[in-house]
């Protein structure tokens, strides 16, 4: 949605269409920038996603929240265009309404599933914290995740993955990359 006109926002808001805004592949292949604001005014579900590995390095969920937090207010010409607390409505419970599952993901809802994450805010770095939100978007990234858990069950603890095993994966990720790299070669 980085070439979209007034009428295709109208046209999208009248269908009940989504909009899944990956601003950082944006931003690298130089594709343009989304009017979040815009179809957020006009009642469009925009959810944060990170795109692929092909067009995005990181695919960190808080990077792309920043980065599409900040380049609202640069497409809107306003500093106030996206707040932090729309922000992470775009990366939670906008993501399962694009989905058709904000039922029973996105928000921490008695009866929803258990899909929570924990971060950790005691970094210096990011002292002091007056708004929580504000932080979350602005001065974080994945790796300050200490815990996380899918439908109740534990996938991260103390920022240590518990059901992959790290060493096995970094050989296989290795074999693929030298798989890769003879590919390019021929």
């Amino acid at each position: 949605m980085t070439q979209v006109s007034d009428s295709d926002i109208t046209l999208l808001a009248g269908t009940g269409a989504h909009v899944i805004h990956c601003p950082e592949s944006n931003l690298k292949l130089a594709s343009g920038m989304c009017p979040t604001h815009k179809l957020m005014q006009s009642s469009v579900n925009v959810a944060i996603g990170t795109d692929g590995a092909a067009s995005n390095n990181d695919l960190d969920l808080f990077g792309e929240t920043r980065t599409a937090a900040m380049v609202a207010k640069v497409a809107a010409n306003d500093a106030a265009a996206l707040s932090a607390h729309q922000a992470l409505q775009m990366a939670t419970l906008n993501g399962a309404k694009a989905l058709g599952r904000d039922h029973d993901l996105g928000s921490l809802v008695a009866g929803k599933l258990a899909d929570i994450i924990a971060v950790d805010l005691s970094d210096p770095f990011i002292q002091p914290v007056y708004d929580p939100a504000s932080h979350l978007v602005y001065s974080n990234h994945g790796r300050a995740v200490s815990h996380s858990w899918i439908n109740g069950v534990p996938q991260v603890q103390d920022g240590k993955l518990t059901r992959i095993d790290v060493p096995d994966l970094m050989l296989r990720v290795e074999g693929w990359a030298t798989k890769i790299r003879q590919h390019q070669a021929d």
